[in-house]
């Protein structure tokens, strides 16, 4: 079986490797202190605080080994692999929907790293799928679930 490869930029690998290192450094000695904490109180049946704090160390956990396989199986995708104009993983790209539709900008990045709030989505979200590989100027179909629509790339440039 084949393990799955996160595609991401050397930026987004560098943030998850920091977050993986909170979680480990201080989450979790937080988590342990609570435990102490909250066993000291006695009656561990009816102790509502060691559960919650039980919760959270499985969740912890959970999120230390999701970012540990994501960092093991990372794939640093370089954006000077691609033409300057070409939309690819770790581009920013400028589009405006058409006939006279506002801009939008996104950054293109790997599934892990992605954050729609930032600005920064997914390779296999329906906007990015249609327009990597597009060039500056190109004219792209975008099939999102809300429907069709499209849309000219008015700039290419490295995120």
């Amino acid at each position: 079986m084949t393990e799955e490869v996160y595609p991401m930029t050397q930026e987004g690998l560098e943030k998850i490797e920091k977050e993986l290192d909170e979680l480990k450094v201080v989450k979790r000695k937080e988590i342990v202190e609570r435990i102490k904490i909250a066993r000291s109180y006695g009656d561990l049946s009816e102790n509502s605080e060691y559960e919650a704090a039980k919760d959270e160390q499985a969740f912890v956990e959970g999120q230390i080994a999701k970012l540990e396989k994501v960092i093991r199986y990372a794939e640093i995708i370089n954006p000077e692999d691609y033409e300057a104009d070409e939309v690819s993983l770790g581009r920013k790209v400028t589009f405006q929907e058409l006939p006279d539709g506002d801009e939008e900008e996104y950054s293109i990045v790997g599934k892990a790293e992605a954050d729609p709030l930032e600005g920064k989505i997914s390779n296999e979200s329906p906007i990015a799928k249609a327009l990597i590989g597009k060039r500056e100027g190109d004219e792209v179909d975008i099939t999102t679930p809300g429907g069709t629509m499209k849309v000219k790339i008015v700039k290419v440039e490295e995120a």
